[in-house]
């Protein structure tokens, strides 16, 4: 697919100068990946041998993941005649990533959403579903390089599709440059993510011109899609077939490549992809003349744009719709509406009184509909939007109303249809149940949704923090290790697991986990926190000083981290830098128990104890603990205040009956002082 090379001519960009060559290796030096800001690597840049023949990222041939594809189809062959087992390990990203690999991978469980008729798919992957794949692909991809070093070439970088960018800035972090060199061929000034990998992780040299774009008729253009969808083959109907479509002569064809591609691609989760095809299908469509598929392609580009935090964007996309025939389209439209102005991802942006007039308004209509299975299905699902709304308000009473009236109304529905609906409004209302302080409740909808589809990663992730909550590790455990076995790598799920290894006192296990969250998603901040606090714990001040300010450098201020930070700086008797440290995680946050009761004991560590009772006071201001007490009794005995100090300790024993260290303490004090004992 990649058309005849003509001779090519040096190029000289960026660091490459004088068109010197950078080679893998420079110098003798450790080897790392090369950036070549021109179109090729220059001839004898000095590589490896190639892992596999060079990769064109180009979307206008597949779409998303065009070099994952042909990444994948490059190593799968020997893997699955070698390695079967590796192959079956990462079926679920290869399935997603190469659809033409599909009938060469072993088949896995799919979720309800998935096999359902396309009316009834609700649910949309949330945008972060690719850089699980990416980090599937690329777990699959380091367990298929051979021990002797090799190179992999990818050219038209800066052409990709959003989810190969995010795919090549996940292989330049996470593959060893000593084991596969990645040869990126990019111009200066390529999008991100795929921008900041480079510049972090690749040494950039000058590299030689491409070709030139042959000039295609626009019957040329109907030729090649012609040739294209007669192989059947899925890549090109995302990619090339649109694309050559668009140039030929024929706008209705043209319109029919565009709405298959928007459809795959929201199925899949290809948000940005879905955002661009969108754009570019709209104005070829005509409500008037076909209002079905002119609505499936509004649709799909607002929920799209929605996804990627492009909310005013999608908002001006429904406003037509709001005109349309079809008084269910209506609906949908101020359903739509209303939800971008509950999920704003600027809080400051979110509207709930505006979002609460656009979902009256869609169940309003929905209640009108003629047909009874449709009333039924499009009224309860905007009461269930409606709940949301009005659990963001805090009307959890109100919102958990509504979703019994919604589970009625689903009751109602023929018998087998809408499946999806029904799961979702029973894991919804084990979320309010929860909220609501009954876990029983929500632990039976959690079954049912379970139950209804096994195959769905989420609701085990909720049921797990369910578990979690009530004490129930080993449960908690289950449901997030069967979250990590039905998804590609899944950090959400690791994360959790690594509380509850901590809870259990499994230190080691709960750092393992948190290391392989930063190393699939370097932006989960909490991760960075929760890490540095347990290298702490474990002892290795040092490191987790340099956890804790690495965070630090992704989300400058936040108050979790600089606790962390204060606390390294604290274990290390760093104490000036310690009380900075928490000084400014309470400036950003005055309601964080942990920074409070750090610094209460910090004051009491520098003898200022009456200082240690007022910022341990302010800390079980906000809910009682008994460790906070304890601490708090330890200050107060210091500042000559021994009645107070008992009393704090007594409070404790109620809420830790079994705790030797307080005990221990009211021993102390009662042999010091006989007639404590008495009053014990």
């Amino acid at each position: 697919m990649i058309p005849s090379q003509p001779s090519r001519r040096p190029h000289v960009a960026g660091p490459g100068g004088s068109g010197r060559r950078v080679e893998a290796e420079a110098g003798g030096g450790a080897p790392h990946h090369l950036w070549v800001q021109g179109a090729r690597p220059l001839p004898g840049a000095g590589l490896p041998p190639p892992l596999i023949p060079p990769l064109d990222a180009n979307r206008r041939l597949c779409g998303p993941y065009t070099a994952g594809s042909a990444l994948a189809a490059g190593l799968l062959p020997d893997a699955l005649l070698m390695r079967p087992g590796l192959v079956a390990a990462h079926a679920i990203a290869l399935h997603a990533i190469a659809p033409d690999l599909r009938h060469l991978l072993p088949r896995h469980p799919e979720p309800l959403v998935s096999r359902v008729p396309a009316p009834e798919r609700i649910l949309i992957h949330a945008p972060r579903r690719t850089l699980r794949l990416a980090n599937g692909l690329a777990e699959f991809v380091l367990a298929c390089c051979p021990r002797e070093r090799r190179s992999l070439t990818v050219v038209n970088a800066h052409e990709a599709d959003h989810t190969d960018l995010e795919l090549l800035a996940v292989l330049l972090r996470r593959v060893p440059a000593e084991r596969l060199t990645l040869v990126i061929c990019a111009p200066p000034g390529c999008p991100a993510p795929l921008a900041a990998a480079l510049a972090r992780h690749a040494v950039p040299t000058g590299g030689c011109d491409g070709p030139d774009e042959p000039r295609l008729t626009a019957d040329d253009h109907r030729a090649r899609a012609d040739h294209l969808a007669a192989t059947g083959a899925a890549g090109p109907r995302l990619g090339a077939i649109p694309h050559h479509r668009l140039k030929g002569p024929d706008p209705a064809l043209a319109l029919d490549a565009l709405a298959h591609a928007i459809t795959w691609c929201l199925r899949s989760g290809f948000h940005h992809a879905v955002a661009e095809l969108g754009a570019r299908a709209l104005p070829l469509a005509d409500p008037a003349a076909d209002e079905e598929l002119w609505w499936r392609i509004l649709h799909s580009t607002a929920n799209a744009l929605a996804a990627l935090d492009r909310e005013e964007e999608a908002e001006a996309l429904l406003g037509p719709a709001m005109h349309a025939a079809d008084p269910g389209r209506r609906a949908s439209a101020a359903y739509c509406t209303a939800m971008l102005k509950t999920r704003h991802h600027d809080p400051a942006r979110r509207d709930l009184a505006g979002a609460l007039t656009w979902i009256d308004r869609a169940v309003t209509i929905s209640d009108r509909l003629p047909s009874p299975a449709e009333r039924a299905f499009r009224l309860g699902f905007n009461m269930n939007g409606k709940a949301l709304v009005q659990m963001r308000l805090g009307h959890l009473d109100d919102a958990a109303r509504l979703v019994n009236e919604a589970i009625s109304l689903a009751e109602e529905l023929p018998r087998g249809r809408h499946p999806v609906h029904r799961l979702v409004l029973r894991a919804n209302r084990a979320q309010l149940a929860h909220r609501l302080g009954h876990p029983e409740q929500a632990l039976t909808d959690y079954d049912a949704a379970v139950e209804a589809d096994p195959h769905y990663p989420d609701y085990y992730i909720d049921r797990g923090n369910l578990h979690f909550a009530e004490g129930r590790l080993t449960a908690a455990v289950a449901d997030y290790e069967a979250a990590m076995r039905l998804e590609a790598p899944f950090p959400e799920a690791y994360y959790n697991r690594a509380e509850v290894r901590f809870a259990q006192g499994d230190l080691h296990g709960a750092l393992a986990d948190l290391t392989y969250v930063l190393d699939l998603d370097p932006g989960f901040t909490e991760a960075y926190a929760n890490r540095a606090g347990l290298l702490a714990a474990l002892g290795d001040h040092r490191a987790a000083r340099a956890a804790a300010r690495e965070g630090l450098t992704r989300t400058p201020g936040d108050p979790y981290l600089l606790c962390a930070l204060g606390q390294a700086e604290m274990e290390d008797k760093r104490r000036p830098e310690a009380r900075a440290a928490f000084d400014l995680a309470l400036g950003h946050d005055p309601t964080l128990v942990a920074a409070w009761a750090a610094r209460g004991m910090l004051n009491h560590e520098e003898g200022d104890h009456e200082a240690a009772v007022a910022d341990l006071t302010q800390a079980l201001s906000f809910g009682e603990d008994p460790v906070l007490l304890f601490n708090r009794a330890l200050a107060l005995h210091a500042a000559a205040r021994p009645d107070e100090a008992t009393r704090d300790l007594r409070h404790a024993l109620t809420l830790a009956p079994d705790d030797e260290e307080i005990l221990q303490e009211l021993a102390k004090r009662a042999s010091a002082r006989p007639d404590l004992a008495s009053e014990a």
